[in-house]
């Protein structure tokens, strides 16, 4: 067949059909695998047909690529055949060598780049509209695309991980990910959702009252005494203890003492048999577990316990919604601030402070990972319990303790701010040395 019988504006306009086709499949194949495979589920459930379609193609990726390959190749070569006819006509020997390179700057650009750079920003808008096309042309395609998938499959099939299928599942981190930069929902719901995937990984002694915080009931005291200290309560549940806090008797509900209101003659013990047997959790216990474990147990406070048994403090159930919703309380008491800032830009902040929440108020990144409240903080870094107020660098937050009283720091002011290059250059032996305050 003479080459020189086919009209040149003919196969021009055929170079210009097999550019918008393999700009289809080069397309379609970026789109195809860029889509959000669960927001593709999601559109499924609401009964989007394109994404049907897609869903169903993506459950056999090789079949997928097969067909995608296929027909780009076949228009690719199909091509570069009439691109040298073309060039022959036109410029003879010279236009056969030159063909190729015109023909791949042209596709490179209208056939590869452009139609993949648009697929890659638009996915979902691609896919769902490009499956009705090559949903039909797999059917067509199959006999070629199956014989072809045997053999590639065969060949890669030693370099495939057995564990391939549990890929698509999100870890934790991941799912923050998600949450934190792939959700639309903002504010305080986003918040929500990342606290929730957070209880994982704190636990209970990590938002517990510390013992010393502990409002509580000693049935030694005089009755008299015990009532005043009901009515000040701003808790619904006290824990009563003898001797010690480390003997707890049980957990009074104040409103079962409104039955003991209208009887004159009550005495401790009618107190008592009012309490309940108290519940007691280890201190490593993970918030999500202990949240279920308060569902279970039917309960509202437990005493946390550290190995050997002692109580370390309590934890609530509101406690642990407030790691997940935010700070919400009718204690009045509450209602005073712990951290007050300064004019000069540090801040005065109560010892019995957790250091958890004065990161999350602050945005500081005080290590969590030891002492809980700021007071601990303190005196492991100082190694001592100090007789007068200290000033200490630890990292870049200068400190100064401003009341000790009773082995705990109770008051300190902190500033961060980058050390003073003297004691930079000083090395790491003078970052937790404290200086006595004059």
């Amino acid at each position: 067949m003479d080459i020189n019988a086919f009209p040149t504006s003919y196969l021009l306009l055929s170079i210009g059909t097999m550019i918008l086709l393999s700009a289809y499949f080069s397309g379609t194949e970026t789109a195809m695998m860029a889509l959000n495979r669960y927001r593709l589920r999601h559109l499924v459930k609401n009964g989007n047909k394109g994404a049907k379609k897609a869903d169903t193609m993506l459950r056999r990726p090789d079949r997928l690529l097969g067909v995608i390959l296929v027909g780009n190749n076949l228009v690719n070569f199909s091509a570069a055949t009439v691109a040298t006819v073309i060039g022959f006509q036109l410029m003879g020997d010279t236009g056969v060598l030159l063909a190729p390179w015109v023909l791949t700057v042209v596709f490179l650009i209208f056939a590869e780049v452009a139609p993949k750079t648009l697929a890659a920003e638009q996915p979902e808008s691609w896919a769902l509209k490009a499956v009705f096309v090559l949903k039909p042309l797999q059917k067509v395609l199959m006999p070629v695309v199956v014989l072809i998938n045997v053999v590639s499959n065969a060949l890669v099939r030693p370099f495939i991980s057995r564990t391939a299928d549990s890929d698509d599942q999100l870890t934790k981190d991941e799912l923050k990910t998600v949450v934190v930069e792939g959700a639309t929902s903002v504010g305080e719901r986003q918040d929500m959702l990342t606290r929730i995937l957070d209880l994982e990984s704190v636990t209970v002694d990590d938002i517990m009252v510390p013992r010393a915080e502990i409002a509580a009931i000693n049935i030694d005291d005089d009755l008299n005494a015990i009532m005043a200290t009901v009515a000040a309560s701003q808790h619904t549940l006290l824990p009563i203890y003898k001797d010690s806090f480390d003997n707890v008797l049980g957990i009074l509900h104040l409103r079962r003492v409104a039955r003991l209101i209208l009887n004159e003659d009550f005495s401790k013990a009618d107190l008592l048999q009012l309490t309940r047997e108290p519940y007691y959790v280890p201190e490593a216990t993970p918030l999500h577990t202990q949240l279920f474990n308060f569902q279970k147990e039917k309960q509202r406070l437990a005493l946390v316990v550290d190995e050997y048994g002692d109580i370390q403090g309590i934890v609530t159930l509101e406690d642990i919604l407030e790691e997940i919703v935010g700070e919400f309380t009718s204690d009045y008491a509450a209602n005073m601030p712990e951290i007050l800032p300064q004019d000069d830009g540090s801040f005065v902040i109560d010892g019995m402070a957790v250091l958890r929440d004065i990161n999350r108020a602050l945005r500081w990144d005080l290590p969590t990972i030891g002492p809980k409240t700021l007071s601990g903080f303190v005196l492991e870094h100082l190694e001592t319990i100090p007789e007068t107020n200290v000033c200490l660098w630890a990292g870049e937050y200068q400190i100064e303790t401003l009341q000790i009283k009773d082995n705990i720091v109770k008051t300190l002011s902190i500033r961060r701010q980058s050390k003073p290059e003297s004691d930079s250059d000083a090395g790491q032996e003078t970052e937790e040395t404290a200086q006595p305050v004059v």
